[in-house]
């Protein structure tokens, strides 16, 4: 029995289409509408008018982009449950597989001890031999029994009771790999059900963030052109600008870049396997966000930064933005994020326990920037760093 649920294959399956709905975010506020174009014309002879209609409509492209930012992500938090998820099937799976191996090897030197067994039996008939020898081969479930209630009076040749007693350990083992085996089948299938609950729910999770954006761009894109109508600019210039105050609100929604103390010491970044790890990253610029993701040209965060640093050579962890942090954490190449120098990564928690979940990781590539596969609406991309649950330990992989 061999189950897999593979990355690939979601990935694929994502990218053909094959995406489930129905997963609504509820936001804990109401996105304003935006105004007609007989209320703009109206507006523009009155300078108190023209303000107040200019504020709602930045209301409106404000609001859609917290909006979108909130359902991003519930987005990544379930791709990253997916992803551990994952993770425990391909263990499984793995150990499956082992024990599948153990199990036939220990069958057929089983069987095979049988077939030897069966001959001795033979040729103890041929040669006459009767009594507890003949009974010990013949009807080897009930050895234990014979020895003890006869005392073992008469014992078989001892190269035939070393074989026989070879086959009876042979036996024993095949039969406690088989019972091992059947155990780790049922605890594969039920994470691999998990694992596809998951799936199910990152997926769709992922679908409310693309439904969310085009519903803003269906929106903003009046918007846009409402507010070059009012303050005679281009609404281009108005998409520009909102798209910027966006991205500033998303970095400030922290106060600053949180405070840690130092650990331990952690040694200097290999210049040239983090620059092979950033070149590598920057050739994904632009390429999708796919769930499970990674690679050739599909990513999810976690996956990127994976892809990235195993084009240097280093192994930052599975394909799982807690399971990085976590790998990195056990070979103590943690550091506070005041240290933090180009290549090392960084994690977003909503959790403060140094244990807890990591639901998002980038590449800090310095001066403010970050490089990320951010969410399902967004391709792979370099912006500014956001302090907003951003967690106060980064790592160093290629210390």
């Amino acid at each position: 029995m061999q189950i897999r649920f593979s990355r690939s294959l979601i990935a694929l399956a994502a990218v053909s289409g094959l995406v489930l709905t129905g997963l609504a975010v509820s936001p804990s506020w109401a996105v304003p509408s935006y105004p007609s174009a007989a209320e703009v014309a109206a507006a523009r002879g009155n300078v108190t008018a023209k303000k107040a209609m200019i504020a709602r409509l930045e209301a409106v492209i404000a609001a859609q982009a917290k909006l979108a930012d909130a359902a991003a992500k519930v987005a990544q938090i379930k791709g990253e449950a997916f992803n551990q998820a994952q993770d425990q099937v391909d263990a499984m799976t793995t150990k499956v597989n082992a024990l599948q191996s153990q199990a036939d090897a220990a069958s057929a030197a089983a069987n095979e001890a049988k077939q030897q067994l069966g001959q001795i039996a033979a040729q103890m008939y041929r040669d006459g031999s009767s009594g507890t020898s003949m009974n010990l081969f013949l009807n080897s479930g009930k050895a234990e029994d014979l020895l003890y209630q006869l005392g073992a009076q008469e014992k078989v040749a001892q190269q035939s009771n070393t074989i026989y007693n070879a086959a009876i350990l042979k036996q024993n083992y095949a039969q406690s790999v088989s019972d091992e085996l059947a155990v780790a089948k049922k605890e594969l299938a039920s994470r691999a059900a998990v694992a596809k609950s998951a799936f199910v729910e990152a997926t769709n999770a992922a679908q409310e963030v693309q439904n969310i954006v085009d519903e803003s761009e269906r929106k903003n894109k009046v918007a846009y052109a409402q507010l070059a109508n009012l303050k005679d600019t281009a609404a281009d210039l108005e998409r520009q600008r909102a798209e910027g105050l966006a991205a500033e609100a998303r970095q400030n929604a922290g106060t600053s870049m949180p405070i840690a103390p130092e650990l331990y010491n952690v040694g200097s970044a290999n210049e040239a396997k983090v620059a092979t790890a950033i070149a590598f990253g920057k050739e994904q610029l632009g390429e999708r966000y796919v769930l499970g993701g990674m690679g050739p040209d599909v990513w999810d965060c976690s996956g990127l930064t994976k892809a990235s640093y195993a084009a240097a050579g280093i192994y930052i962890g599975t394909h799982s933005a807690t399971n990085q942090f976590n790998t990195l954490a056990q070979a103590r190449k943690l550091i506070p994020l005041n240290q933090a120098v180009v290549g090392d990564l960084m994690w977003y928690s909503q959790e403060s326990a140094f244990n807890g979940d990591k639901y998002h990781v980038v590449i800090f590539l310095g001066g403010g920037m970050m490089m990320e596969a951010p969410n399902p609406a967004r391709t792979v991309r370099i912006v500014p760093l956001r302090y907003g649950e951003l967690f106060p330990y980064a790592g160093r992989p290629s210390a």
